[in-house]
């Protein structure tokens, strides 16, 4: 039963012997990257940037699920970079607009 599902995979309109099977695949290191960049700074992150990773990862998503074959690898992966660009785009406008600033600790 196993090695029939593996050949169904195999053989699928969108498996490993496809680049619409790799595509999708060598997309998750851009998502690896973002959720890596959780941990940096809010003002080190770039407005454009993020907006173009969530904008592709919204059209992208859309694209993934009227095209035949449906790709759920494609679809996966842009809606984690939607997800994770919407995130990194909050942080920065939450540090941007909506933080006020610390105060300095003066030691006496």
């Amino acid at each position: 039963m196993a090695s029939s599902k593996l050949q169904a995979l195999w053989n699928h309109p969108a498996g490993p012997k496809t680049i619409h099977f790799w595509a999708p695949t060598f997309k998750w290191g851009i998502s690896i990257a973002n959720i890596a960049d959780f941990s940096k700074p809010p003002e080190k992150l770039s407005y454009p940037q993020q907006i173009a990773v969530t904008c592709t990862g919204i059209i992208w998503s859309r694209y993934s699920t009227v095209i035949t074959p449906k790709n759920w690898n494609l679809f996966s992966v842009n809606i984690v970079m939607a997800g994770t660009g919407l995130y990194q785009l909050a942080r920065k406008a939450q540090h941007d607009y909506f933080s006020e600033a610390q105060p300095a600790i003066v030691e006496e």
